[in-house]
């Protein structure tokens, strides 16, 4: 896939509005974090890239592999050096994919314009460096600004507490400018963030204090008061905390944040694992902004497993470009679900597939009916494969009608939840989308599985296009 900058030579990178960014040219190729952090196995993580071009000899299948130069790094999100944000620049090109490291700190710079189909390391930035100019460690999402600056959300201090969460502000050579927020405006719990420059606005979630979550998850840091349930808003680009949103009980542990693209909407929404509540965000007549809880997801009373009820664990969701769709991952129910959000107010479900989970037909863990009778979920195979894990990580195609989906979480809550998934590896599927009427099927042709990688099985995380895509790339 060529670089989105080469189709729109008479600009900067990316599209010139979302509806454009959907008549975009069809992914070819697709990287993928993959691990081999807190699986055992001593080699380090490296980006895989697929091919996910049908009419391909190696379609499937992973082509390449960089690995990164130490052990332990713990790859987890990425995002671009330029995007759509930059689209008026024409002195930008999406060039580099910002790859941070959560438990080692480090941040990679990987060149994909070259080759796209063997993308290569073009520096790091050391945690070290990181930690002496900003205090910050545990770095997590990247998203590239007009400026040309790419702005990392941290999630605590070199000792894993929360209190030290912040952004750090790189510029267009990587070389470290500061903290983004302003002295004393710190978020309570680092996570992800997005920006919507029209409402002079940025979001920001909370997942949980390093020292907790690193650990594996205990129900008892959450009453600790360990783990987040706050949106932070913050005035943009200045880094003013304006307001903290206390999302409650019903919005426990907000990880990923999206604002509706079209950038003149002042609404989004956050994905709280915990309580496993879609939350809707927006502002009011003041300027200031309020939220409700949009959608939610009961709890599984279930036998065989570490408590009477399961929740779904949301812990990905993403919205369609023309903002019609929203689909979110039930990690240990094991089911997506698409959402029509025409009214952002009423989401309507429209598409639901079960993909694994821990109640998956073959497992010890039953689900109890209303009548007081077991069940479990019919998971189909996939090429004869029996599908592990919990559909975690979502892509979407440009024009809405494939969704990538990968397993895996988080090393050490891989291990805790999905023994198996660290054992026998990460797998990735590809959706099929009805964007007509709604609707979800598995792709039966394409299925890529990391449990037989040659260093071993590994876990695979995020994904990303070499031309950006729907949860990369923002309009100013």
């Amino acid at each position: 896939m060529e670089a989105a900058g080469e189709d729109c030579c008479e600009s900067g990178p990316g599209y010139a509005t979302p509806l454009v960014a959907m008549s975009g040219p069809r992914e070819k190729l697709i990287y993928v974090a993959a691990l081999y952090t807190g699986t055992g196995t001593a080699k380090p993580d490296y980006l895989a890239t697929v091919d996910v071009e049908p009419s391909s000899t190696t379609y499937s299948s992973v082509i390449h592999r960089l690995p990164m130069p130490f052990l332990g790094d713990e790859l987890h999100h990425s995002g671009w050096n330029s995007c759509s944000s930059c689209y008026g620049d024409r002195s930008c090109e999406r060039r580099y994919l910002i790859l941070p490291s959560l438990l080692s700190g480090r941040i990679y710079i990987i060149d994909t314009k070259t080759n796209p189909r063997e993308p290569f390391l073009h520096k790091f930035v050391e945690p070290a460096e990181v930690l002496e100019k900003t205090g910050l460690a545990y770095p997590h999402q990247p998203h590239c600004l007009a400026s040309g600056d790419v702005l990392v959300s941290c999630l605590g201090d070199e000792d894993g507490n929360a209190e030290g969460s912040g952004f750090l502000l790189l510029d267009s050579e990587f070389n470290i400018k500061g903290r983004w927020e302003k002295d004393g405006n710190s978020p309570l719990f680092g996570y992800d963030f997005w920006y919507q420059p029209r409402h002079k606005t940025m979001i920001s979630t909370s997942w949980g204090a390093p020292a907790a979550f690193t650990k594996g998850f205990d129900l008892k840091d959450v009453s600790d008061g360990l783990y987040g349930k706050h949106l932070h808003v913050y005035s943009w680009p200045d880094g003013e905390l304006k307001q903290i949103l206390d999302l409650g009980d019903t919005g426990l542990l907000p990880l990923e944040v999206r604002f509706l693209h079209n950038p003149d909407k002042a609404t989004g929404y956050a994905g709280c694992a915990l309580s496993s509540t879609i939350v809707r965000f927006f502002k009011n007549d003041d300027d200031a902004w309020s939220h409700e809880v949009a959608i939610s997801v009961e709890p599984l009373k279930v036998e065989n497993w570490i408590l009477p009820e399961m929740p779904g664990l949301i812990t990905d969701f993403l919205i369609s470009l023309d903002d019609r769709f929203l689909y979110f991952s039930n990690w240990l129910h094991g089911d997506i679900r698409q959402y029509n959000i025409e009214d952002p107010k009423t989401p309507v479900l429209t598409g639901q597939l079960y993909v694994g989970g821990l109640v998956q037909k073959g497992s010890d863990v039953l689900a109890l009916g209303e009548d007081g009778k077991t069940f479990q979920f019919d998971v189909p195979k996939i090429k004869g494969q029996r599908l592990r894990g919990g559909p975690q990580m979502f892509q979407l195609s440009l024009d809405g009608k494939r969704l990538y989906v990968t397993n895996s979480l988080f090393s050490v809550w891989d291990r805790q939840f999905y023994p198996e998934l660290v054992e026998k590896g990460s797998h990735m599927l590809q959706i099929d989308v009805d964007t007509d009427k709604g609707g979800l099927s598995i792709n039966p042709d394409f299925f890529v599985d990391f449990g037989s990688e040659p260093d071993g099985p590994a876990l695979a995380h995020e994904m990303r296009y070499p031309g950006g895509d729907c949860t990369s790339d923002i309009w100013v």
